[in-house]
């Protein structure tokens, strides 16, 4: 995947800026594969009900936790089978998002009403980054109130939300939109 200006701009410099803020609870707008999108810690109850609030989204969609390598995601992986597991890594790092079993891994204001957990290992620089400076996986969705049009430059993330909000520097793929979300049991496709 090509990103616009990636290999000019690199945002590894601000990442550590940027995962203290998260440590701290705040809720951050960094670029993904297609997107701008919101991001927080999703073990902070705090931070994901204020990205909620952002988007007018309800808890009980749940939310997609992305990381910068698969390992992170090992304890949900380590129970699927062979097949899925082998499908799923294949498709990362990338727009690929999968349902897979939580297995208690992740909180119910992450998981929603769902007892499966929506996970990707992104490849998206700027959203790497901060994940691999966080030590961990972060929410990622997308940077736009319910029933509005996703985010694919930062001005339009401004009008949402103000200036306020703290921006990671970077880029999406022109070309992108949101992740695939499929799910891992049976490859069905919940949003294309």
């Amino acid at each position: 995947m090509a990103f616009e200006n990636s290999d000019t701009v690199h945002p590894s410099w601000r990442a550590p800026y940027f995962a203290s803020l998260l440590r701290e609870g705040a809720v951050v707008a960094c670029p993904a594969e297609g997107v701008w999108g919101l991001s927080c810690d999703p073990n902070n109850e705090t931070a994901v009900f204020d990205v909620l609030a952002m988007k007018d989204r309800s808890a009980s969609k749940g939310l997609i936790v992305v990381a910068d390598r698969p390992e992170v995601f090992g304890c949900l992986l380590e129970g699927l089978p062979v097949d899925q597991r082998d499908a799923i890594e294949a498709s990362w790092p990338g727009p690929s998002t999968w349902l897979v079993p939580n297995r208690n891994v992740f909180p119910d204001w992450i998981t929603g009403d769902s007892d499966e957990v929506a996970i990707r290992v992104t490849s998206a620089p700027a959203l790497s980054a901060v994940c691999r400076t966080f030590g961990g996986a972060l929410v990622s969705t997308s940077a736009n109130p319910t029933g509005l049009a996703p985010p694919h430059a930062l001005w339009e993330v401004r009008r949402y939300f103000g200036l306020a909000l703290p921006a990671m520097p970077g880029f999406i793929d022109p070309k992108g939109k949101p992740s695939t979300i499929r799910r891992a049991s049976d490859g069905m496709v919940i949003r294309a």
